[in-house]
């Protein structure tokens, strides 16, 4: 009697999470199938945190010179405002950057394209601690911000593809979870080390943090093929699939609501009697931790529910600013769930996005949402500069609140279950 075994992925979860079953099913001659052994699969820690530590160095060069103005200033001998240039610079190349240079490297193995930024990253920030010119600092954060567009277009659909399918939410949040740990723990620690060792060594650090991920990236993340030129979908193309303008569309409009507060949310907290702007920008950041299990857990099984519940929380977040911010409880505690609001929003939209395109066409996709992201930003922050110029800061609230309502809207309207 002669068996053929063939193995079939179980999609079932341990108690942990953590593990699925590869089932391996005899057939014989007379049809009689059985099952044998069953061996666990792991998702990919290594990897997966390899490439969490890659987003961190990313969110960490990006937003360093914020915390590190005074130091920049005296030693470059420029005025702290063209110091700040150093972001914008860094966010324009990204947003500029991310969609030609993805569609032009796409067809290259994914690893080493991660690897290469990664170590251009570590080039970029050397320079950096190294130079004496602010222009040339300048045309290095412009290299890097460009490497960052790229890297922000690799790194969720490359988690995507190394985990199990079941388990594709968890393994983009992980991933993702670099963002949250850059703004909670990094940028803070940037700022706290520029003080004694100086804002060159910094950077230095960032240079030796970005060629140790590169390495951990090629040790522990699979090999993976780039895009086929044969069923490579057009820019155009990849726009088009059901789902994809939508999430881009929200993601607009919720950057763009977050941002009209955010960016202002000092001279905010002083109009409701909260002089410790520091505490409430800390209390925000630790707050986005909170956000990052629930959605790890439920971004696979209820993606789009989740999604409106967050955008809701978003819009009762605003509400509440805009109606109770005098009230110091009321305010705190619409800056912890703004907060973990936030730590969320950015793995259930990178999801969605890649449920829509498809994971081998999720780096073009994530592409286009880099260039939106950073409009985002910066539409969010010129609105809200205008309202705060013009009406007060008491009115910037009122300005995010109909932006997230209108991406509750469009994500409500949308087709599909949750």
């Amino acid at each position: 009697m002669r068996r053929e075994s063939s193995p079939i992925l179980n999609g079932l979860p341990s108690p942990g999470g953590r593990l699925l079953t590869l089932t391996l099913m005899s057939r014989s001659d007379d049809g009689e199938v059985a099952e044998r052994t069953a061996v666990p699969v792991r998702l990919p820690w290594a990897g997966l945190l390899a490439l969490a530590t890659a987003a961190f160095v990313d969110v960490v060069t990006d937003l360093a010179p914020a915390g590190l103005l005074r130091g920049m200033s005296a030693s470059l001998g420029v005025p702290e405002g063209r110091i700040g240039i150093l972001v914008s610079g860094y966010a324009a190349a990204s947003a500029l950057g991310a969609i030609p240079l993805t569609a032009l490297l796409r067809g290259l193995p994914r690893r080493r394209v991660l690897c290469a930024v990664l170590a251009g990253f570590a080039v970029a920030d050397a320079m950096t601690a190294a130079s004496p010119s602010y222009v040339v600092i300048f045309g290095c954060r412009v290299v890097a911000g460009a490497f960052g567009g790229v890297l922000w277009a690799m790194l969720a659909p490359a988690a995507a593809r190394i985990a199990p399918g079941e388990h594709r939410g968890r393994a983009v949040a992980i991933v993702l979870a670099g963002i949250t740990a850059a703004l909670a723990l990094g940028v803070p620690a940037a700022a706290a080390l520029a003080s004694p060792l100086g804002w060159r060594a910094v950077f230095g650090l960032l240079a030796g943090l970005a060629a140790i991920a590169a390495a951990w990236v090629w040790g522990a993340v699979p090999g993976m093929p780039g895009e086929a030129s044969a069923g490579r979908l057009p820019l155009s193309g990849v726009l088009s699939r059901p789902g994809v303008r939508g999430v881009l569309a929200v993601t607009l409009l919720l950057l763009s609501g977050h941002e009209a507060l955010y960016t202002y949310l000092a001279p905010f907290a002083r109009r409701a009697g909260i002089g410790e702007a520091a505490l409430v920008l800390f209390v925000f950041g630790l707050s986005t931790l909170g956000g990052v299990m629930p959605v790890a857990i439920l971004a696979d099984r209820h993606l789009r529910a989740t999604l409106l519940g967050v955008l809701a929380l978003f819009a009762a977040v605003f509400l509440t600013l805009g109606c109770a911010a005098r009230f110091a409880g009321a305010f705190y505690a619409a800056v912890v769930c703004w907060g973990a609001a936030f730590g969320a929003a950015p793995t259930l939209i990178q999801v969605a996005l890649i449920e829509a395109a498809g994971p081998a066409r999720g780096e073009v996709a994530t592409a286009m949402q880099t260039a939106v992201y950073n409009v985002g930003i910066a539409a969010g922050a010129f609105g809200g500069g205008l309202a705060l110029d013009h009406g007060g800061a008491g009115t910037l609230p009122w300005v995010a609140l109909p932006l997230v309502s209108a991406a509750f809207v469009t994500v409500a309207a949308a087709r599909g279950g949750g």
